[in-house]
């Protein structure tokens, strides 16, 4: 090993550049050796071309990393690919941004050219960052959901679903996106909030009812929807309006008239029980629509303008219009009443536009019908954490639409598909021709079928990304379709994939719509378990984001800090939890890493040449070897349920205190005075290459610098991330009592210590109470105790409180004043402990709301000392 400190940049670069170079975590199917039901496979989300990498990032994919690398050494085989959702409304906004542009300038390959190039920069330099985080990736198994591969398997999926008839094309109302011009599903929706203002706006009827009633309001928020009203609602159990039905109401300052009708989705208890139904507000709109047979009355267009049909608003904005229209509403009377307000409105979460409901041509694939089997689906997986699944069933159980794939935009993946110029009836491409673009290719048939007519339209709408993106796990097994097999796989064993790991904020976009395609391609869920991993926020909890000022900037962590600390870091918290950013966790991800270097330097110090195992292992070593045992036992099954961050303190806690700070210290002792100390030694070359095995999935680049220094010789390729992951070795051992007799060791090291006597000092006598039976020959040969003596019964020994503390955060609300009673009784005595209650000041405290501290008083011969349970008298 290479003398002086820990050089993490220098250790940390050389291997992540052997690591890519050698391939060291390629897949290999054809690899003879290879057991199909022991292959891990990771279905890995693939990052959207933006330009950046967040912290976001960095943690969701570290988390990966832990699973793959623990997997890699407890399996035979793992494939762990990569993959660049490069198509779609993303990267179109990209391209734009970077080169200054509209891809309206352009005719659609060309843009999608510009795309390309933009992508490609910005992918190789994500690469580039992502090696610099150590990921075990096999980078030869990088996908692109642009690349003609992709392209061909999800228009491939498109022609299955068409033919199962799981798909349609339908002109309806559809969630519109005005800044990025093109339908959006509903799961693209998020919530805002916006200021806005309430406007009770009076209605005049026609004719008076028969009580001569002559008007009625109707409150809303968007009066600039006023000329595409096409009806009035009122609910059948609203007596107060009853009369109002079957009339007709003339829309104030645009003129037209509409029927007034009733309809049981009118809310009774929000605004005047009278509503105006608009093409289109909202969704209560468009069921009324639909339900009711309206007319459409188009008053807003795709880029969120007025139309001719609004008149002297024509022309401008939908915000622009709502402010005139409100001014002249009121210069006309029929302002009755306006208050400002903070609402809830859905907006696009890519761009964060407020969203409209135009009526287009979209596809659609038919999802309500199937919601029963998408749950029973989700639950066959495993889930990490469990509580996330609910998330998964809340967005099913709430979906109202099926699920929108068209889009509008030049960034994506074509449909497949012509429409016959003269009847429309659709024309599918053939399987065997795919990848197609029906702008630039020929359709499959000469004339249409339905109706003989020879020319044809070419779809040019492209599919959503999620549409591409959900088919992942097929992407990465090879689906295909040939003629003589149909669809198959070219790596099945991968399939179902054992792992989907991603985000709680993409459950209902990436995950869902997964279990959606697959589930209806294969008729089996995608994977067998799903990670989902929290958000990362700054240090006071806040959502990390530019305008509050609050992003940690990965890049100048990484440059601060060893990728391994930040590994560290990243297995702080459970999984699945949002947590904040701290860079002392950081720190103490440091520390560790050099305490790791300076106790192997120790350890190859103490042990320099390869031991066997004696016939005969001293207790202590045997000890430190059946607790190891132990730690194995339970981090690997902590590994395996992704509980990462107990994995890691399990394992530093027992590391650190356990091993370093006690055993390694009377190791040093034993090697220096012991005229045989191969016991020692090979006890302490088993633990080291265990604790290295067992910390490289957390800390890789430092446990591979390590074990090819003192395990591997000269330049041999042999990775620590390829051997077996440790098994417990099955050594016996009083674990209860080893613990005991380590805390007396370390007490008596601390009097020795204390008394400026050296560690080979006699101790004339030794009295110990405790369970160290079968360890005392060992403690009295570590700390020279020429008489040990271990005591049957305790010690005379008298026990008094030394002081009791209040959780005051607790009692101060609960009691208020009276809390300064209780610290006078304390101080003078006047209370009464019993059991786990503290009575005092007329109350009685619970175990939980005060902290007793007691002393120990030894009176008779020699000097007690503190060890934990047992009772050390040293004479």
């Amino acid at each position: 090993m290479p003398d002086g400190d820990y050089d993490p940049q220098a250790t940390e670069e050389k291997w992540q550049d052997r690591w890519v170079d050698e391939e060291t975590y390629a897949y290999d199917p054809e690899d003879e050796q290879l057991d199909p039901n022991t292959v891990y496979s990771i279905d890995t989300p693939p990052p959207t071309v933006s330009g950046s990498l967040h912290m976001g990032h960095l943690y969701g994919h570290t988390l990966q990393d832990f699973a793959a690398r623990f997997h890699r050494m407890d399996d035979d085989a793992v494939m762990f690919p990569f993959g660049y959702d490069d198509n779609g409304i993303a990267s179109e906004r990209l391209t734009e941004s970077e080169l200054g542009i509209r891809h309206q300038e352009f005719e659609r390959r060309e843009f999608q050219q510009k795309c390309r190039e933009v992508c490609q920069q910005y992918e190789a330099e994500f690469t580039e960052k992502m090696q610099d985080l150590g990921m075990s990736i096999d980078w030869s198994r990088t996908y692109k959901t642009i690349e003609p591969r992709v392209q061909r398997i999800s228009q491939l999926s498109f022609i299955d679903l068409y033919e199962q008839g799981r798909e349609y094309r339908k002109k309806a109302p559809a969630i519109w996106c005005p800044e990025c011009e093109t339908a959006i599903s509903q799961v693209e929706q998020e919530d805002a909030e916006r200021h806005t203002h309430f406007n009770d706006i009076r209605f005049d009827l026609t004719e008076p009812t028969e009580s001569g009633r002559e008007s009625f309001v109707i409150g809303t928020t968007r009066p600039e929807l006023l000329p595409a009203c096409v009806s009035v609602f009122v609910h059948p159990d609203d007596e107060e309006n009853a009369e109002l039905v079957g009339g007709t109401a003339e829309v104030p300052i645009f003129g037209h008239e509409v029927p007034i009708i009733e309809d049981d989705r009118v809310d009774l208890e929000t605004g005047t029980g009278v509503v105006m139904c608009c093409t289109f507000g909202d969704q209560n709109d468009i069921e009324w629509y639909q339900a009711h047979d309206l007319p459409l009355r188009v008053a807003i267009d795709e880029s969120a303008t007025m139309t001719d049909l609004a008149g002297e608003y024509e022309g401008m904005s939908t915000h622009e219009a709502r402010e005139a229209i409100v001014e002249d509403l009121d210069d006309a009377g029929h302002i009755e009443g306006r208050e400002e307000l903070t609402h809830t409105v859905q907006v696009h979460e890519r761009c964060e536009t407020d969203v409209e409901f135009r009526v287009s041509k979209q596809w659609y694939v038919e999802i309500l019908d199937h919601k029963e089997e998408y749950l029973e689906a989700g639950e066959q997986m495993d889930w990490y954490p469990e509580k996330m699944y609910t998330r998964y069933e809340h967005w099913i159980e709430g979906l109202e639409w099926d699920w929108l794939i068209s889009r509008q935009r030049d960034s994506g993946i074509p449909f497949p598909v012509w429409y016959c110029a003269d009847c429309g009836k659709e024309v599918v491409a053939e399987k065997a021709a795919l990848p197609v673009d029906p702008l630039s290719d020929d359709p499959p048939v000469d004339a249409c079928q339905e109706c003989g007519h020879d020319e044809f339209e070419p779809e040019d709408d492209v599919f959503d990304t999620w549409a591409t993106s959900s088919l992942t796990p097929l992407v990465n097994a090879g689906w295909d379709w040939s003629e003589d097999e149909g669809f198959t796989m070219d790596d099945p064993e991968l399939y179902p994939f054992d792992l989907r790991p991603q985000g709680h904020d993409i459950i209902s976009f990436w995950l869902f719509h997964t279990v959606v395609k697959c589930y209806e391609h294969t008729g089996e869920v995608p994977f067998d378990a799903v990670m989902i991993n929290g958000h990362v926020l700054d240090e006071n909890r806040e959502k990390m984001s530019k305008s509050r000022g609050n992003v940690v900037e990965p890049a100048a962590v990484v440059a601060e800090y060893p990728i391994d600390a930040i590994r560290y870091w990243a297995a702080s918290t459970a999984v699945g939890d949002d947590f904040p950013f701290k860079e002392k966790d950081i720190v103490a991800g440091e520390k560790l890493l050099r305490k790791l270097w300076n106790a192997s330097k120790l350890v190859e110090h103490l042990a320099p040449d390869p031991v066997d195992e004696p016939d005969e292992l001293a207790p202590l070593d045997e000890w430190i070897l059946a607790e190891l045992d132990a730690i194995v036992a339970e981090t690997t099954e902590q590994f395996r349920n992704y509980e990462f961050a107990k994995a890691r303190d399990r394992l530093r806690t027992f590391f650190w205190n356990t091993f370093c700070d006690d055993y390694l210290e009377i190791a040093k002792q034993q090697v220096d005075e012991q005229a045989d100390p191969r016991s020692t030694q090979y006890a302490l070359q088993t633990a080291h290459r265990t604790f290295l095995e067992l910390f490289a999935p957390l800390v890789p680049h430092i446990t591979e610098e390590l074990w090819h220094d003192m395990y591997v010789d000269g330049d041999a390729t042999d990775s620590i991330h390829t051997r077996d992951w440790p098994e417990p070795k099955g050594y016996e051992a009083d674990l209860a009592g080893g613990e005991a007799a380590m805390a007396v060791i370390g007490a008596l090291r601390r009097y020795k210590s204390e008394n400026q006597l050296p560690l080979n000092e006699p101790l004339d006598h030794v009295a110990v109470y405790g369970n160290v039976d079968g360890f005392t020959d060992a403690i009295a040969g570590v700390m020279h105790v020429a008489e040990f003596e271990l005591l049957d019964e305790p010690p005379e020994i008298t026990t008094e409180v030394a002081d009791i503390s209040l959780d005051y955060a607790t009692l101060g609300p609960k009691y208020g004043g009276t809390v300064g009673e209780f610290d006078a009784a304390i101080e003078a005595g006047e209370y009464e402990l019993d059991g786990d209650t503290l009575s005092l000041a007329g109350e009685t405290l619970e175990a939980d709301e005060f902290e007793v501290r007691e002393e120990r008083t030894y009176s008779g011969e020699g000097e007690m000392l503190s060890a934990d349970e047992a009772v050390v008298i040293v004479n």
